[in-house]
């Protein structure tokens, strides 16, 4: 059984900081791509960032892309989202997101339970 675990929310200031982590677990053969989505209260879940097994990265706009980084180890089937110069419109909960090749032999997509990240002063 594959999961995907986060790690790294909190309250954090405006223009502050913040790292969240997510690692793959369980029986699978390889993670092509990853991603974070977040949701904030009252909205849509939207996409924040992807990453390929290779590095190729996307951002949701040039808002993120100037302040978020999204990166992975693949050697620990872990992505990374590091977060700066965070604004309150950043408060959300944070999902990952993994497209996995598992042991049924295709590509499933898998979801974290979800960090809460709070931006206030």
């Amino acid at each position: 059984q594959v999961q995907l675990v986060e790690s790294g929310g909190g309250s954090v200031q405006p223009g502050g900081s913040l790292r969240l982590s997510c690692a793959a677990s369980g029986s699978f053969f390889s993670v092509p791509n990853m991603a974070w989505y977040r949701q904030a209260l009252g909205k849509q879940r939207e996409l924040v960032a992807t990453i390929s097994s290779g590095g190729s990265t996307r951002y949701r706009d040039s808002s993120v892309k100037d302040r978020f980084t999204i990166s992975r180890d693949n050697a620990k089937n872990t992505v990374y989202l590091q977060m700066n110069d965070v604004k309150a419109e950043d408060t959300a909960v944070y999902y990952c997101n993994a497209g996995i090749l598992d042991t049924t032999l295709r590509v499933t997509d898998y979801w974290g339970k979800g960090t809460l990240v709070t931006v206030s002063s």
